[in-house]
Formats: structure tokens, sequence, C-alpha cells
């Protein structure tokens, strides 16, 4: 309890030393509080752009494998060959029921096309360039469709090929804009008449622009094959792709994809000295590049906010080099009476991490302040695992800071110090 209790008196004497050279207590602070600020916004620039762009992906799911004609990156030498893809067959609904026959580590799977250039219209009402989709039983397992009100295509409907649609907000807003209920009524894509038995949730506009629900039209492949040509010729109006969704303890889908792969091939007749032609696509491949990119950001980040922060070190230990000389005679007073060289050392040692912590409290409430800044539609947010590395920043660069100085300060003989 005696140990405990001069810790606290070390304290108590920190923070009057504070509080007495209140002009230099913030002049001290002030280059930490830069480092802190220039550092923890970075990174919370970073994560928040980082987060804004993979929310914008979402709608290429996750976990999941995709076959198709074309890769979404070139190859390892960083060129894309794109004469050599044009002449692949894409990916065709019999080639779907063979992997859904035969695949044992995939825990769901859809073919599906799509085109951009759609045209919805409902008596005098008409939507343009409306996100198409023909998506086959397991298209929700895939995607993320989030129906508001109504009900999500049946296996009844998507095996038959029925023409049953599910819309999105923004669609249902307009072609129904005195706020009837589009559930039931039919709404023509090229001339036919579809059925409308569910309504997307509204998502809003991505931080991108990549696709949203709010302007889809989902229908079941086997209606979307009528529309437009889909099959494994190469000038085929639109081509399809085959989504595969592994299991969570498929760590990377390293299982799922060579068993894809291998089935592929031997549905497609490859020889072992042939090369594939079909590209398996993985979401994370995309976010990979992403987080690359955006290291490098919080790298430089890193070197600017040290910079600062390295300057306020220095100013720290020198201020508390001073603090010390003129504290030499209260030391040995102190030491005189009984105070351990801990009791000293703690004193100055609190005195250079409250200065830092209140240089970093500082930095971050005006991180803080910067996230209501509008920046578009990118929401920009002070996470928790920044909070505490500014904190934890700001405590190392105290204790580096003081600890030479206390020391210095525990040290000092009594005697010396007092006739000083």
């Amino acid at each position: 309890m005696k140990t405990v209790g001069q810790i606290y008196e070390s304290f108590r004497f920190a923070w009057r030393a504070l509080k007495s050279n209140l002009m230099r207590t913030v002049l001290s602070l002030l280059s930490v509080t830069v480092g802190i600020f220039l550092v923890i916004a970075v990174l919370t620039f970073v994560d928040s752009l980082e987060k804004n762009i993979k929310d914008s992906l979402n709608f290429i799911g996750t976990g999941v494998i995709y076959v198709e004609k074309w890769p979404w990156l070139a190859d390892n030498d960083g060129e894309y060959r794109w004469w050599d893809f044009w002449m692949r067959p894409n990916p065709s609904y019999n080639e779907y029921k063979f992997l859904a026959a035969n695949l044992k580590t995939a825990s769901a799977m859809a073919i599906f096309a799509d085109t951009e250039g759609a045209n919805v219209k409902r008596g005098n009402n008409s939507v343009g360039q409306v996100r198409l989709v023909g998506g086959s039983e397991g298209y929700e397992n895939i995607f993320t469709v989030d129906v508001e009100t109504g009900r999500y295509l049946t296996a009844d409907e998507l095996s038959a090929g029925r023409n049953v649609a599910v819309i999105g907000f923004e669609i249902a807003k307009a072609l129904f804009p005195n706020g009837e209920d589009p559930l039931g009524e039919s709404i023509k894509v090229k001339n036919m008449k579809y059925t409308v038995v569910g309504v997307v949730k509204r998502e809003g506009e991505s931080f991108m622009g990549t696709p949203s629900n709010d302007y889809v039209v989902i229908i079941p492949y086997n209606s979307f094959r009528r529309l437009y040509q889909t099959g494994t010729g190469r000038w085929n109006e639109l081509g399809s792709a085959i989504g595969i969704k592994g299991y969570d303890t498929d760590i990377g889908l390293v299982e799922l994809e060579n068993e894809a792969r291998g089935l592929l091939r031997g549905r497609r007749g490859a020889r072992p000295s042939d090369k594939d032609n079909f590209a398996i696509n993985r979401p994370e491949a995309l976010t990979a590049i992403i987080g690359n990119l955006f290291d490098g950001v919080s790298l430089a980040g890193w070197f600017i906010g040290g910079l600062a922060m390295l300057v306020g070190g220095f100013g720290i230990a020198n201020i508390m080099f001073v603090s010390v000389k003129e504290r030499t005679s209260i030391i040995g007073l102190q030491k005189s009476l009984g105070a351990k060289n801990y009791f000293i050392l703690f004193q100055f040692l609190f005195e250079s991490v409250f200065l830092c912590l209140i240089g970093g409290l500082t930095g971050l409430f005006l991180v803080f302040l910067v996230t209501f800044i509008p920046v578009g539609s990118m929401t920009i947010a002070l996470s928790m695992e920044n909070i505490i590395l500014g904190l934890g920043v700001s405590t190392t660069i105290g204790v580096v800071s003081g600890i030479v100085p206390a020391l210095i300060a525990a040290r000092l003989d009594p005697v010396a110090a007092i006739r000083s």
C-alpha cells in the first residue's frame, strides 16, 4: 500500500508540474498533437476509403469464385492476352448443370448473365439503362438480394423459366409513381410481359457508382435466354458466368477452385498439356490489389507523421531535461526525506507521458472533427483501432522521451542536489 501511495504522489507531482508551467506544456505538446493528427488522419482516411471501395464491390459477392470466359486481371507478366481469351467458349447452361451435379466442395452455385442497357416499360412509364439479370436457382445465395416486399423467385419459376421478375426500389418507384402496389402487376422487357413478384430494398448510391440493386430487374435465367443469346458460341450476344460459393472450412477456396478446374477441363476435353480455355476469377484478387495500394498510402502517412512525432519527442525530452535542472534542489530535498529512486523516476516519467497523452488526445479529437466534413458519398469514420493506436503511440513517445531525464533525476545524489 505504501508503494501504491508513493506512485499516486508521483502522479500528483507530475500533474502540478504541468499546471505550473502551462505555456511550456502547451508548446511542448503541439508537435505531438500534429504528429498524431497526421498519422491517425491519414490512417482513418485510408481505412474509410478502402472500406467504402470494398463495400462498393459487394455486388460481386464474397467467398465466391466465378467461371467466365474473360479473366478480370492480366497474367503474371502484366500482359492481358485478349486475342487468346476471345477464342474461348462461354460457360454454358449444360456445364453449369454438370458442375452442380458433380462438385462436392460447393455450398451454392448459379449461372447468370446480365445486360446494362435494358428498357423496362409499364403503360406510359418507362425506365432506360436498367441492369437486367437472368439468374438460375441459387443466385440469391451467391449475391445479396434483400427483398423488402413480396418474395424472391421460386425454384419452379426458375427451372421453368417463367415470366416473373423481382425489381429494384427505384424501378418500382418510376413505374408505379402513384404509390400503387407493384406486386402482381405486369411490366414489359423487350416487349415481353413479366409479372412482378418482389421489390428489392433500397440500397442507395455506392461510393464508386458500382451496380446497385435499386436499378435491377431479376428474371429466371431460362427466361433471360429467350431474350438474349447466352450459349457457348464465341459470337453470342451476351456471355454467361457461373458463380460457385465455397464452405467456410475451405480456406482460400483452394479445394473448390482445384475441383472446379479439374471437372471443367475434363468436361471440355482438355489434355494435360493444354492451357485452361476458361477463367476462374476471384473477388479477393481485386481486394488484394486495393489493399496493397492503400498500404503504400498508409506508409507515406506514417513517414510524414513520424517526422512530426520525432521532432515532438525531442522537444518533450528537452523540456524534461529543463524540468530536472529546475527542480534539482527539490529532488534533493525529497530524497533526503526518504523518497525512493522509483518515486523520482515515476514523477518525471509520468510528466512526460502526460504531455504526450494530452497531445495525442488533442490530435485524435481533431481527427474526430474532420470525420464530420462531407466528402461526397464517402463515409469517414474514426475506428476504435486507430484510437487505441494513437494513444499507444503517444504513450510510447512519452516513455521514450522521458526515460533518460527521469533516470538522471532518480540517480541524483541528495546532498549534491540540495547544494545546487
